[in-house]
């Protein structure tokens, strides 16, 4: 009777719609087929390239700007001999988005990859009640939609095949390329690491693996039951997208993840005819918790368990990064190696492992502690180290400023990042705005200000980030209407030259500052 009644009110009805479709753009694809298949020029003096992009790493989480939780003396010994970025941002909150502004130097709202992928959404209306009135799990709440996407649209979402990485760019000046570690950029066979020009991939396409089998009496993992996705992410194993897979292929691993991908970053790289270029996509310190037991033992002071293994995994990640420039060093190859060193996005502060230092909100949040990120560039050869620069800079410049030391040659797609050798040698600021948008949240970035709104809230926000770095005051009261109005035509202009999300969102977050605010995010 109750399954009659249910049934009749719909809640039941199945919510995955196929009128979900990715419109790819053919001519796109010839033109950039044709446009990787002609020769490039390569300058004489290219170097080789290495990026390493870590896993919600949040700016105040290590000592690398001073202060901070833990020292990381590699990573420190490797920024000294190149120039840190200050206020760096990504494009997004988030992995996804993120890195797919990052390997192809473009706004991802440009390409339709605003949101975050979803392995899944909620299967009708009767499992949404369910998901919202006996389920907590805050800060996550599920949105209420009428359609959701199939489970073939689901596994086709990804990169688009009209843009081009940096690998392929590189590829066409004959770079050897590979990738070790995270992807999140797509699990279709033409959305992989191997379908955009990496000639070698090692690691996992999803937002998260485990660092190890949980059976292994040398790691300490620490489940966190503060954390409401955190089981989630255990569940996966190292199976379906989580697996460690080769070139395609799923293999065995026994190895710490992090100490894997730095084997097989080296191996890569002694193999390698030169010139080659690597990122290392660590996965660390992302979620599930797992470190070595002697990372662990190092940080007996600290009693939380939670914190006490997030610190250790930055241990290990710091470690295997000092190996990596120590084989460099032997092999006479870091002087002409151009090297960028980048997290994906800021602190996770829902895990309870960190809380971005003085920063507000964290990860999926457009406040500081979401978008601005550690950065910086070495090349010994080229770049005098020892400074810090000050203006802000995007992830999207590492395409740019990578490109500009392989190539006189332009690229095919219009790039947003900056060369930022040309920013370094002159003291300028290389963007006069930076744009981010995530569903309903909006933001704009100038010198001074950071105007944010929520179009689903009503919420409007101005900081003056050169007197205020961390968002303590909302003056957009104060702040008079000709700059609001210069912050507003700035974003105008940008967001003509998106596209809506290809794929919709699944839950909202929901943020509390210390004054009580409450503050809306799309995930």
């Amino acid at each position: 009777m109750w399954l009659l009644v249910l049934c009749s009110c719909g809640l039941t009805r199945p919510l995955a719609d196929e009128d979900f479709k990715l419109n790819h753009d053919r001519e796109a694809i010839t033109r950039k087929k044709v446009f990787l298949s002609e020769k490039g020029n390569t300058k004489p003096d290219a170097p080789n390239i290495i990026w390493i992009i870590v896993d919600d790493l949040g700016i105040s989480d290590t000592d690398l700007y001073g202060g901070g939780t833990v020292p990381v003396p590699n990573i420190n010994k490797l920024a000294d001999q190149g120039i840190r970025f200050s206020n760096a941002y990504v494009t997004a909150p988030i992995c996804g988005p993120s890195r797919a502004a990052i390997l192809t130097g473009r706004y991802n709202q440009r390409f339709g990859f605003e949101h975050q992928q979803h392995n899944r959404y909620l299967k009708n209306k009767l499992e949404y009640m369910g998901f919202k009135f006996f389920v907590n799990s805050k800060p996550w709440y599920p949105q209420k939609q009428d359609s959701v996407p199939n489970q073939e649209f689901i596994n086709a979402v990804g990169l688009p095949p009209s843009e081009i990485t940096i690998a392929e760019e590189l590829k066409k000046y004959g770079y050897h390329t590979g990738l070790f570690g995270k992807w999140h950029l797509g699990n279709h066979p033409d959305k992989t690491p191997n379908a955009f020009g990496f000639d070698e991939f090692y690691g996992f396409l999803n937002s998260h693996s485990l660092y190890a089998n949980e059976e292994d009496m040398s790691i300490v993992s620490i489940k966190n039951k503060k954390d409401w996705t955190d089981k989630y992410i255990w569940a996966d194993q190292r199976e379906g997208l989580s697996a460690i897979e080769r070139n395609g292929t799923v293999i065995p691993e026994n190895r710490y993840l992090t100490t894997a991908i730095t084997d097989e970053a080296i191996r890569f790289i002694d193999e390698s005819y030169n010139p080659y270029f690597a990122v290392l996509s660590y996965n660390a310190p992302h979620t599930p918790f797992q470190a070595p037991k002697w990372a662990f033992d190092q940080w007996e002071l600290e009693n939380d368990p939670v914190k006490r293994v997030y610190a250790a995994i930055i241990t290990a990640l710091d470690l295997e990064i000092g190996r990596l420039v120590s084989h460099l060093e032997e092999a006479g190859q870091l002087e002409n190696t151009l090297v960028f060193f980048i997290s994906d996005n800021g602190g996770a502060e829902y895990t309870y492992a960190t809380e971005n230092g003085e920063y507000k909100g964290g990860k999926l949040t457009n406040f500081e502690g979401g978008l601005k990120v550690p950065m910086f560039i070495t090349w010994p050869e080229k770049i005098k180290g020892g400074s810090d620069f000050e203006f802000a800079v995007s992830a999207l410049d590492l395409f740019a400023t990578t490109l500009a030391c392989v190539t006189p040659d332009k690229p095919l797609n219009a790039l947003d990042g900056k060369n930022l050798l040309t920013s370094l040698d002159k003291d300028i600021a290389p963007h006069d705005y930076l744009y981010f948008r995530r569903g309903y949240n909006h933001s704009v970035r100038s010198s001074k200000y950071k105007l944010i709104w929520n179009s689903f809230s009503g919420d409007s926000l101005i900081y003056d980030l050169k007197n205020d770095p961390y968002e303590q005051k909302n003056v957009f009261i104060e702040v008079p209407d000709e700059e609001k109005e210069k912050l507003i035509g700035a974003y105008q202009r940008w967001e003509m030259g998106t596209i809506s999300p290809s794929w919709p969102p699944m839950i909202d977050f929901k943020y509390k500052d210390d004054e009580g605010n409450i503050y809306w995010f799309e995930n």
